[in-house]
This record gives C-alpha cells, sequence and structure tokens, in this order.
C-alpha cells in the first residue's frame, strides 16, 4: 500500500471524528467534537489560502490518505505561533534551594511555576496515527512531514518550536496531575477542562489559577510521581522528537503534566538536512527517502527512493505518480 500526506479538506471531517474517539481522551489538539473538528478545518483553510510570508496565527492540519483506497488514516497539525489568541501557559519545573547554619542542612524543594515563556513559538501537534497502520514506518512519514512543510514554507514560523506531549491519563480518563493541582481551584475534572481548553482557550486558568509557585512536595505522590512523563503511547513520539534534536528544558503541560520538548526550529534535523533539488529523471533505484513537493494547500509527501543525478535528483515511478511530478518539476528530499 502507498500513502501521502496532504491538507486536510472538509470531506475528511467523519475520518477526523472516527480517529478522535479513538484517542482515548487528554488529545486536546483532536477533539472529538464535530462542531470543534469543522472550526479547526476553516482555519485550517484560511491558513493555507493566506499567502503572505510573515509569522501569524496559523494553524494548519495534514492528513494521511491510503492512496489505493482514498482513506483517511492519520493527522498531524502545525501552529504557526502559540499564544497570539490568548496567552500561552506551562509550568516550568525548578529546584529552590534553602540552607541553615544551625541545623547544618541544605534543602532542595522542587517548585512548579506558572509561566508564559514559550509564547510565540511554533508549534507541532495533533499527531494520530489509526491503531491499524502503526507498522511500516507511517508514524514517521507524519511526524517528519510537518517538518518538511516548515521547510518549505520557513518564514511562516518562528525560531523556536515546540512540542507537547499528552501526559498520564488514569483507566477511567482523568488526569492524577490535574487532580491533584490544578482540579482544586476549577471545580471542574480534567475532560471537563481540557474540553473546554480545546475550544475557548486557557485564559480561564489565568482568571483562577494562584501565580505562587507550587512545591511539589506537597502534592500527593499520584500527581507527583507523573510530572515530565509522557502516556505510555507516546513515549516513541518523545523518542522521535529526541531524534530531530528536541529537548526537554522542564516544562511540563498546566493541565495533565506532560513534557513540552522544544528546539531551535532551524535546528530540527529533518528542516536542516532537507535538500531541494530538481527531478533529473523518473526510475527506479536510489536511497530510502521522504519526498515533498508543492506549497501550501498543494503540498504533499510520500516515502519513495531517491539517486542524485548532479545538482538534480531521480525519484522512483510510484513516488512520482503519488505527487504528480515529473521531470523538470522541484521536490525537497530527506534521507529516512
Amino acid at each position: 500500500m502507498s500513502f501521502v500526506i496532504r491538507a486536510a479538506r472538509d470531506e475528511d471531517l467523519q475520518a477526523l471524528y472516527e480517529m478522535a474517539k479513538l484517542t482515548g481522551g487528554g488529545f486536546t489538539n483532536l477533539q472529538p467534537e464535530k462542531d470543534v473538528l469543522r472550526a479547526k478545518l476553516a482555519r485550517s483553510h484560511e491558513a493555507f489560502e493566506r499567502a503572505e510570508g510573515e509569522t501569524g496565527d496559523d494553524v494548519f492540519v495534514l492528513v494521511l490518505e491510503n492512496a489505493d483506497t482514498g482513506e483517511v488514516r492519520g493527522t498531524c497539525q502545525i501552529f504557526t505561533a502559540v499564544g497570539q489568541r490568548w496567552p500561552f501557559y506551562s509550568y516550568r519545573l525548578a529546584t529552590e534551594t534553602k540552607h541553615s547554619e544551625e541545623l547544618g542542612r541544605t534543602f532542595r524543594a522542587e517548585t512548579l511555576s506558572l509561566v508564559n515563556d514559550l509564547e510565540g513559538c511554533s508549534e507541532v501537534g495533533g499527531l494520530f496515527l489509526h491503531p491499524g497502520e502503526r507498522a511500516g514506518g507511517l508514524g514517521m512519514l507524519l511526524a517528519r512531514s510537518r517538518y518538511l512543510f516548515i521547510a518549505c514554507h520557513r518564514q511562516r514560523f518562528a525560531e523556536r518550536i515546540l512540542a507537547e506531549l499528552r501526559g498520564v491519563i488514569d483507566e477511567a480518563g482523568g488526569s492524577p496531575f490535574w487532580d491533584g493541582i490544578a482540579g482544586r481551584f476549577f471545580g471542574m475534572n480534567f475532560q471537563e477542562a481540557d474540553s473546554f481548553n480545546a475550544v475557548h482557550g486557557n485564559q480561564f486558568i489565568a482568571d483562577l489559577m494562584p501565580k505562587y509557585p507550587v512545591y511539589t512536595a506537597m502534592l500527593q505522590e499520584s500527581a507527583r510521581s507523573v510530572i515530565g512523563l509522557p502516556h505510555p503511547s507516546g513515549r516513541a513520539a518523545m523518542r522521535m522528537l529526541e531524534n530531530e534534536g528536541f529537548a526537554w528544558e522542564r516544562y511540563v503541560d498546566i493541565f495533565d503534566g506532560g513534557p513540552t520538548m522544544t528546539a531551535r526550529t532551524d535546528q530540527v534535523h529533518t528542516v536542516r538536512d532537507a535538500k531541494a533539488a530538481k527531478i533529473a529523471a523518473v526510475e527506479a533505484g536510489g536511497d530510502a527517502a521522504l519526498v515533498a513537493t508543492g506549497s501550501l494547500k498543494a503540498f504533499r509527501v510520500t516515502q519513495g527512493r531517491v539517486a542524485l543525478r548532479g545538482d538534480g535528483a531521480a525519484i522512483d515511478p510510484r513516488t512520482a505518480e503519488l505527487l504528480g511530478v515529473g521531470v523538470g518539476d522541484d521536490v525537497l528530499h530527506v534521507g529516512r
């Protein structure tokens, strides 16, 4: 089977909704509510249509399509700059050191402080691959397609980029981290707060959350033990982010305590290593690669094979067919 990444369309709504129902909760960027998804698609359409080059408040929704059946089997999202519509909050995990000469003791306490340090960063998120397709490198294709899109439209994105990984969620769909901190101040459970945030933004956090640092030693062990840990299903995603050059700088999500990974955009490996080339030939052979073409709503990515031909490149016939390109057309490629 062959798969291609492309811009999401209105007719993908039902497929996105069906995938959203499979996430298991806590997936802010893919809520199982059609009105929310419809609004996100509308916002994505506006972003794809806007030709201006400067950074704006855009979200681009991409989907993974089975080219043989036309079925949508995965999705991912790219945000140009967080914190433009409403503040972007994170917790920053820090260490406070105190010393008593009389007792001869030094005590180091971990604290969580509410910060806006990451406001203005670009963000990659909303990645979900249908459970029936978790083989053949399709998760990698989805993840890295976002960086190729950024490389193709570099002027639209910030100098720094982040990725929020879903935190630990219990079997009932609740969050031990939320229950231990924020839930005490908001009178709503984690699922209600996460759904409200997806629709209305997190200004309610600024309105109601105490601004003082939280000492983690005062939290229940169930909340303290999950700080900075990804959901078990997100461990592979965390490894992929680390392989791209992302690192955890002790920022965590304010809802579920999951790690927020950050990187310099130009140092993300796929962005840095992607090469532009003109197609010199369409023929079998070459090295495994991801190949992209087109801009904005015409952007497409697939897995294929590429062989360098001087200043150009040869791509295999199936890749050329999937991307709708031929000799003389421009592509962007990076080793797989």
